[in-house]
């Protein structure tokens, strides 16, 4: 067989993305029709039920969200349903993209590459269910009650609260892609673990920045637990291109 003209990478590339495009909308509208089940777990962190809160001993609340559009709801339940059948097609997506790419890896690359994307995957959901059981229940919770006078009631909107949800999700699953990130830099000798290590002040500064970014609270509880996760990843990530460096 001879070799593949730039056309047909690119009928290939087609045929690919549509085959993610089909298993993204399949799973997404199996989500769609299991609306009862997707909205008991979105839903589940606006009550004082929720596991998070029963651990942490919180007082008894509910957080009541309203609807304010006609089509509103509608439109979050696709939303939602797609994020989801994205999130369980995952694996799928990334086995399709590295098929795609690996017949123009070496032996040695394509192995190196089954890893590091293993890795962001697992990384990625690890930072998603931390989102969803750690960060967004203390943030929903203290925004949620928060008000400046008894007179002032909350009055949320379920567009506010999937949107916040939704992007703490994604920006946590890319904060705890830092150990892979820094694994890939150590391999490329672009870094070292003798740089993080005398800059691990420097990193505790920006690591609260950030934790303040994703959580705007007041509280500093909330932000304690949100920078540890974090900076362990930074201190996991100095071992990593530690032995990074020595496998070279």
């Amino acid at each position: 067989m001879g070799e593949m003209t730039f056309w047909d990478h690119l009928d290939v590339l087609r045929a690919v993305l549509i085959r993610i495009a089909i298993a993204v909308v399949g799973f997404g509208i199996v989500a769609f029709c299991m609306k009862a089940e997707l909205f008991s777990i979105v839903l589940a962190p606006c009550s004082s039920d929720f596991i998070t809160y029963r651990l942490l001993g919180a007082e008894a609340f509910h957080i009541h969200l309203m609807n304010t559009g006609l089509t509103e709801q509608f439109m979050i339940h696709m939303k939602t349903a797609i994020y989801v059948g994205m999130l369980v097609a995952s694996p799928y997506i990334l086995y399709e993209l590295f098929h795609f790419i690996s017949p123009g890896l070496y032996q040695n690359e394509r192995h190196y590459a089954v890893w590091i994307v293993g890795a962001a995957y697992v990384m990625f959901l690890v930072g998603t269910l931390i989102n969803y059981f750690v960060v967004f229940p203390l943030t929903v919770r203290f925004l949620g009650t928060y008000q400046v006078s008894p007179e002032v009631a909350n009055m949320l909107t379920l567009q506010s609260y999937i949107d916040t949800l939704l992007g703490m999700c994604l920006v946590m699953g890319v904060v705890f892609e830092l150990p892979v990130v820094c694994a890939l830099m150590g391999r490329m000798g672009l870094l070292t673990d003798h740089f993080m290590a005398t800059y691990r002040r420097h990193a505790v500064v920006a690591i609260l920045v950030v934790a303040a970014i994703i959580t705007p609270t007041t509280d500093v509880f909330t932000l304690f637990v949100v920078s540890l996760p974090i900076y362990l990843l930074y201190e996991i990530s100095i071992q990593i291109v530690r032995i990074t460096k020595l496998n070279k």
